[in-house]
């Protein structure tokens, strides 16, 4: 019979992970010890995107055929509903969140929708 060979256990059989003390411990600040994001960078991070659908509405009317239009401003509104998740997960707060993310998105939909309204207009004009 062969002899018997303790190893030390790995992973995956361990009872504590590697790393850990088996115990739990709050490591989420306390509301008030995570700064608050100034107003220029909330009205920056909401403001960038706006202006991102203000360029993708501007190369949309010089670039595209009438016939396509809708198909660019929803692939347009598609990327600045992206864009506008990257900038406020970015800004790294969680306070106003989901505010920042609305007003974004929203000032997006308010200049692609008036950008697909005027070029309605023009395209039926002509």
């Amino acid at each position: 019979m062969l002899p018997e060979m303790h190893y030390p256990l790995s992973p995956p059989f361990s009872p504590v992970l590697w790393g850990q003390n088996g115990g739990v411990t709050e490591t989420t600040p306390a509301a008030g010890d995570q700064p608050r994001l100034s107003r220029g960078a909330r009205f920056g991070s909401v403001g960038a995107i706006w202006l991102l659908a203000l360029v993708f509405a501007v190369v949309i009317a010089v670039v595209s055929e009438k016939e396509q239009y809708a198909a660019w401003l929803s692939l347009a509104l598609a990327a600045c509903v992206l864009g506008a998740l990257v900038a406020q997960l970015a800004t790294q707060q969680k306070d106003g969140f989901v505010d920042r993310l609305a007003a974004s998105v929203g000032g997006a939909f308010v200049v692609l929708g008036v950008t697909g309204a005027i070029l309605a207009l023009v395209a039926v004009a002509q």
